[in-house]
Formats: structure tokens, sequence, C-alpha cells
């Protein structure tokens, strides 16, 4: 066994309404519920969630604590269907509670860099710095640059700033080769790395900026990068994150993946690097360290280093561990929770250096966790992990400490973020912000119940299951698999604009989760073992999971259906060749239908070699590209089936979309496309996104 049974006894009885607080008296923690949550309202007396509404609510991110822990400024983007655009505002609240006071409202969105001790907010607004008093009085820009800035951090003493810029290094796009030729489009590649995710490589590169910063002005800005084809932050989704001070502003730290060309589609190799602003010395602090290694924060008083890091190269979804070094000597490395059989998603130091709080994945939540620093450590240190948080409900950050506890970020599956106290004493979330309670008031409960299931090897799958609004036992429902992405991404309590389970049950469907094999939180061994086994293991979970709920007598099992994006969208193409008769629809988006043209035209390679076992010309990965690839599979294909493809989705390449549903219309097949031009791997724009939801339920509506 991998997991503990008495764990999962403790969360089978979390099988709650999602209406309904987290309170026994056994357990660490419990939710306050504000009046609009009490599950004594009638539900028949509101109206099931749309998309239209779920698109209304208020888009909640932290930005930062004062620095006496009692206000918490945070950011609200609010989106507008008139315009397709989200505008996104700065708030101030009291930590311990009051009323919220909108300090921004310019056009734009802004982001707090610092809050001085006497209370001011360094902000970047329009890519300049700017500041205000507490109150959101006397805004004054305070610089004004050329070019944006961006990932903005500003020095401990407050003189120096570091920011990112693209800088264009190898010239390929056909205006920089050729300088008479101004209206090519053309592009020219020597090498791989030619595209990534929805943009191809012009030969621009972000680098790291250091400016000397006094009364405003910037000095002469410095290329720490300075000639060199690197990313950092990494492309394509880092950030200031990837950035770090010195404690003593004399030196810059820097993640970067130094590597070019096939060796950079082929590696996770990022390291630290640390940047000597007087003498220009570099030196990578995580020399032989082969995976990904990533935000690296100092403690409190500057005498410890701290990063995420990933063993393996290659390996996108390896086991994140906390390392540890003096931070003068890269030599002596700790890892703190080699010992932890989990993964970690971030952290943040305590206050006084003694303790590391960390959010982790575990048994389909997201919780928080602490783990002592010890004054000394060796190599075979192994501090004690508590888990301090549980219940249904995922906490999706952490702000920082209060005097008492932690600000965090949290979200169900049924309620978009929301910011939170955590209390250390009585263990108990009370929402600071409550952003939506008003629009949630109006809107009818979906029950959600955790369920476990005995999968075809004996091991226990634990799935998510979502009812419709007045769900009634005596009544007979559709009812969806919904197929997770990743492949190494958990189902969870998050909450997701697009996939949202509380919608489609909404709409009158039982919606079903599995925690299939590749997701994290039940184990190191669980997550990986989807590697090298896309259509084994794990799609024999589904079945039994979806085969398992079909025994309920309100499961209506002659109008059952699958959906899913990414692997999920492979997982639909796969079950629609191997379902024998379950399922009655599909849908699929930015699914892999045929494994050897999507190893031929996807750019990060390290995840195919790690997750198919490399090339498909390589004899011994045959069953993955025979057994395990849809396309092979096409000869059952019966079933009514949507598929749904992103124009400038380089993740999964078009011709994935494509070829499914040419396939599914030459053999007669009723089935239709959603093509998306100008979205990538996800739906960003807010109309693209709503015809995304009207097409997705009326092919419901048609098939079911």
């Amino acid at each position: 066994m991998i997991y503990n049974k008495t764990m999962l006894g403790a969360l089978m009885v979390m099988s709650i309404s999602f209406g309904q607080a987290q309170n026994r008296k056994d357990g660490p923690m419990r939710i306050q519920r504000t009046k609009d949550q009490s599950v004594n309202q009638l539900t028949s007396e509101k109206s099931p969630l749309t998309a239209e509404g779920l698109w209304k609510f208020g888009r909640v991110s932290a930005e930062q604590l004062t620095a006496d822990g009692k206000h918490l400024i945070y950011g609200v983007g609010n989106y507008d269907l008139e315009s397709n655009s989200t505008e996104r505002h700065l708030f101030s609240i009291p930590v311990m509670g009051g009323t919220p006071q909108q300090i921004t409202n310019e056009k734009g969105s802004e982001s707090v860099l610092d809050i001085t001790a006497q209370g001011e907010i360094i902000y970047l607004f329009k890519g300049d710095l700017w500041k205000m008093a507490s109150d959101g009085n006397n805004k004054i820009q305070i610089t004004h640059t050329e070019g944006k800035l961006e990932n903005v951090k500003l020095s401990p003493d407050k003189k120096h700033i570091l920011y990112s810029q693209s800088v264009l290094i190898t010239p390929t796009h056909g205006p920089d080769k050729y300088k008479d030729l101004p209206k090519s489009n053309a592009y020219v590649y020597d090498d791989l790395d030619f595209r990534h995710w929805d943009t191809f490589n012009d030969g621009r590169y972000a680098h790291p900026f250091v400016a000397s910063y006094t009364d405003g002005k910037l000095g002469e800005a410095k290329d720490l990068l300075e000639g060199e084809p690197f990313y950092s932050p990494q492309a394509p989704f880092g950030g200031a994150e990837d950035f770090a001070w010195s404690p003593d502003s004399k030196a810059v730290l820097y993640v970067a993946k130094k590597r070019v060309g096939k060796e950079y589609a082929q590696s996770t190799n990022t390291d630290i690097y640390r940047h000597d602003l007087a003498s220009g010395q570099v030196t990578n602090l995580t020399e032989g360290m082969n995976g990904y290694d990533t935000n690296p924060t100092f403690n409190s008083a500057g005498d410890r280093l701290t990063w995420l890091s990933m063993k393996k190269d290659g390996f996108e979804a390896d086991k994140n561990d906390i390392i540890i070094i003096a931070s003068n000597d890269s030599k002596q490395r700790v890892n703190l929770t080699a010992h932890w059989d989990g993964t970690v998603n971030s952290f943040v130091w305590s206050k006084d250096g003694k303790k590391i709080y960390f959010t982790a994945p575990v048994k389909g939540t997201v919780q928080l966790f602490e783990l002592a620093v010890a004054k000394s450590l060796s190599a075979k240190s192994k501090p004690k992990i508590i888990q301090i948080s549980e219940g249904e409900f995922d906490i999706t950050g952490i702000v920082g400490e209060y005097n008492g506890g932690l600000v965090v970020s949290s979200t169900r599956l049924t309620r978009a973020t929301e910011i939170y106290r955590y209390d250390f004493k009585n263990r108990q979330l009370t929402p600071i912000t409550t952003v939506n309670d008003e629009a949630y008031a109006s809107i009818a409960e979906t029950k959600v119940e955790g369920r476990f299931t005995k999968a075809t090897d004996g091991l226990d799958l634990f799935s998510w299951v979502v009812y419709p609004p007045d769900f009634d036992p005596t009544k007979k429902y559709p009812t969806l698999l919904y197929c997770q992405g990743g492949p190494q991404s958990a189902v969870t309590q998050s909450y997701s604009i697009r996939w949202n389970l509380q919608l489609i049950a909404s709409q009158g469907y039982i919606v079903i989760a599995p925690n299939r094999r590749g997701m994290p939180g039940w184990g190191v061994k669980w997550n990986e073992d989807i590697s090298g086994d896309w259509g084994g293991q794990p799609i024999r979970d589904y079945l039994s999971a979806i085969d398992d709920l079909s025994k309920e007598s309100y499961v209506d099992s002659d109008r059952l259906g699958a959906v899913g994006a990414s692997y999920g969208g492979y997982s639909v193409f796969m079950l629609a060749g191997v379902h024998e008769g379950r399922f009655k629809s599909f849908i699929s988006h930015c699914g892999l239908f045929d494994m050897v043209s999507w190893y031929g035209t996807t750019e990060e390679l390290f995840f195919a070699n790690q997750d198919l076992g490399g090339p498909y010309w390589d004899a011994a990965n045959e069953k993955t590209y025979n057994d395990f690839n849809p396309i092979k599979h096409i000869e059952k294909w019966n079933t009514p089936i949507f598929v749904i493809q992103g124009g400038k989705d380089y993740r999964v390449p078009i011709g994935q979309g494509l070829e499914a549903f040419q396939a599914a219309q030459l053999r007669g097949i009723k089935s239709r496309l959603l093509y998306l031009p100008d979205e990538n791997h996800w739906v960003l724009s807010g109309h693209n996104a709503q015809v995304w939801q009207r097409e997705f339920f009326k092919w419901l509506s048609e098939t079911l």
C-alpha cells in the first residue's frame, strides 16, 4: 500500500455539502462560515450557475501584507463582456477583519513591489514604478522608462532594482535578419527550440537587468546575461519568482536554463546563478543538480538560502523538494523533504526563521504543512513535517505571516479564490475577503462528495463526485467522467473558469473526477506510475471509477459521457477506442490523437521523452506508439465525438485535433470541430470562452 488507510478513512468522513463547513471536533481545521454559506438555505430558491455568471465573479489575488502584518493589499479583476477584457484594481483590508478600501481606479493593472515601514506602497503600473499612500492617495510616478519594466524586484537597501527585458540575440525573423525586407514574415532556423507554447522564437530572450535607483531615477542598466541566448525568467511562464536579491544587496540570484537548441528542448536543467554586482563574478549555486531548480528564497536573517528542486533532468513532474544551504556555502546542501513521500507546491519562511511553511497536494486537496529548521543541519537531517490544515478546500498560496497565523488564498470546487486567515492556535480558516459572497448567495449549491473505488490492481482509487443542484437520489441523471490533463496534475479543490465542475453539474449532470494514476497527493510512486503507461493503468482507473459510480441507482448508465483536455483529451480519444459501449458522448479539447505525429511536432521534447519513453523510431517504445496510441484504435470508434483545437497550441499542435475530426467524419460518426485560431493550449479570450461553453453544453444536450 502506498497510503495510510486511517487518512483515507478520515477523507471519507469529509464528504459533505460544499455549502457546509468542515466542523469535526477531532479534525485539525474548521472553516468559519458567513451567513450566506448556510446549508439551511433551500437551493430551490436559487438559480443554477451559468457560463455567463461564472465570468462575472471577481478574480481575487493577494499582493502583500504590510510590514506589521495588519493590512492586506489584494487585487480584484473583473471581466467585461462588451470590451472582452478584464480590469484589475488594488484594495486594502485589515487582516483581522474590516471594510475593504479600493486604492486604485486607473485603467490598467497594478502590482505591488514593496510596502515601506511608513506604509507607502511602491507598485508597478504600465511598465513604470509608482508610489502612493496606504489609502491610495498621493499617487506619483517615480520612473519614466522607454521600455516597460517587468518582473521588478527592489534591492533590500532600496538603492537598486532588478527587472527583465527582452533582448535580440540571434535574429531568426525576416525583418531582423534582413533589414531591407521589413514586410517579411519569414523565420529561419538551424536548430530546435524554434517555437514554445504559443510563440515562434524570434531570437529575443528575456534577460535580467540591474540599475541603480535613486530618487526615482534609474541609472545605467546592466544586462546580466549580455549576449547570451538564455532566458531568465524562464520561458514561457517564469516571473519575478526566478529572481532574488542577496540580503546585503550586493548580489543578484537568477534562474536560467543555460542550454540552446536540441539540448534546450530536451532538458529541464535550470540552475540558480549568483551574480556579484561589484566583481561581475557568476557562481552556479546548483552545479550538479540536474532537474528544475527554482524559487530562490532567503530567510529573514539572510543566512540561509532555500529553493525548490527536482532531481531528474527531463522530468517536469518529478518530486519537488526544498533544498537549504548556508547563504555563503553552496557546497553544503541539505534536502529538507527528501524523506517525505510528497511533492511541494510552494513555500515561505516564518518571520523568526525557525520554520518553513509549504503547500502540497494530499488526498485530493492541497494543504498547509510546516517543518522546523534546525540551527545545525547535516545531510542526514530529517526534520519533522506536519500537515497543519485539513478540509475540503485547497490552499492555493501563502501570502505571509501575521501575529497568530498565516494569510492564505484558498478555493473549493464550488468557490472561486478568496483570501483567508489561518490561525495557528485553533487551526481555523476565516475569510478576510468576501468578494464573491453576494454572487454565490443566489447560486444553487452543488453537493460534492469523495468516493473510493477498487482499481483493477486492488488499490484504492479516490474520486470527487459533483451532483446537480437539488439532487434527488430517486431520479436518474446523465453522468460525465472528467479526465484531467497534466498528466501529473492533481484533481483537487481547485476552481477553473473553463473546466468548472460546479458549472457542469449545475446543468443537470453528475460529474466524477478520479485521482487516477499519475496525480500527486497519493505518494511519489503513484505520481510517477503514469510515465510510459499512458494508455494502461490510468485508463483502467478511469473505467473503474465510472463503472463503480454507474452501479448507483441515480446514474443513468445509458447516458454516460467522457470529457477532458490535454492528457484528458488524449484519454477521451483512447476511451473512444476501448470503452466497449459504455459512453454515448465524448468531448476532447487539445487531445493527443496520434503519438507519432505529436512527437514530431510538439516543442518540449523533455516531456515526450520522459512520459512516452522517447522517439517513435526507438523499438523499445513500440507499446507507446501502438497499444497506447489512439489512432491505432480508430476502427473501434463508433460514438459521437466533439473535438476542440487551438490554432496556436504548440504543445498539442493543430494537426492532432484536425486528424481526429477528419477520421471521425470519414468513418461516418456524428462529430463536430470547434477551431479557435487565436487560442493556445488554453482558452483566454472571454468571448471565445463563451463560445466554448455554449458549444460544450449544446453538444451534450444533443448526444446525452
